[in-house]
């Protein structure tokens, strides 16, 4: 697996991840140059090339002048992001694209959460560009790969999260308690949150809209929610 740009590789050298290279540009200054000296430090191979080695590497083309070469990811247990009184985890129901689940795993760490959840199937896994897309988050968020999104709620319930879906048709989220144990699943952009899962979550919650767009982007609508999360602990 690879981390490509300058966030995402600055990130992944915060952590204990086993890195095999680096490919750095040529000169390589300012942020690159506090890359080399960060690799260094842990022992880390660096290998300096030109721009065209890079974009070989990288079928987006969005190095920004480096490339770490790592070990497949490591996903967590579901079980693994438990146990806090304090808590909030993120269930993915249904996100399949790579831009959406890099920016739900970005807010997810930014607003303190303890895990995301994603499908084993129907939905985006950890990829190259999902670490890109998440600015380096996913290296330092549990990612956790359950049977069924279904399974994860019926399993947080039973440890006493409550566990509300973001969707269109509920109740405000304004007028809700998000304190304590706390699970928000988010849906695709096209299908939402799936109508079996709903069923199962304790409440829909909804976000006002005022607009003449009838919804919002999957992770826009997380980062209010969750911190709405963050609010209601802080006003304790």
């Amino acid at each position: 697996m690879k981390a490509e740009g300058r966030n995402a590789v600055l990130e992944l050298l915060k952590t204990d991840k086993n890195i095999d290279k680096i490919l750095l540009e040529k000169n390589a200054q300012g942020v690159l140059a506090k890359i080399f000296a960060e690799a260094r430090k842990r022992n880390i191979r660096v290998q300096f090339v030109d721009k065209a080695v890079l974009d070989k590497e990288s079928p987006t083309k969005r190095h920004q002048g480096v490339i770490a070469f790592t070990t497949d990811y490591e996903y967590a247990d579901l079980f693994d992001m438990v146990g806090k009184d304090e808590s909030l985890i993120v269930l993915c129901d249904g996100i399949e694209d790579v831009h959406n689940l890099g920016s739900i795993i970005r807010v997810a760490e930014c607003a303190g959460a303890d895990g995301v959840v994603i499908p084993k199937a129907n939905g985006a896994s950890v990829t190259e560009a999902v670490i890109r897309i998440s600015a380096g988050a996913a290296e330092h968020m549990k990612v956790a790969k359950v049977p069924s999104v279904n399974y994860a709620v019926d399993e947080l319930k039973k440890l006493g999260y409550w566990v509300y879906a973001l969707e269109a048709g509920g109740e405000s989220i304004y007028d809700t308690s998000l304190t304590g144990k706390v699970a928000l699943v988010v849906g695709g952009e096209d299908s939402g949150v799936k109508r079996l899962t709903r069923e199962k979550c304790d409440k829909v919650l909804s976000l006002p809209l005022f607009g003449k767009v009838n919804s919002l982007n999957a992770s826009v609508a997380l980062g209010i929610a969750a911190y709405e999360v963050v609010r209601a602990r802080e006003g304790k």
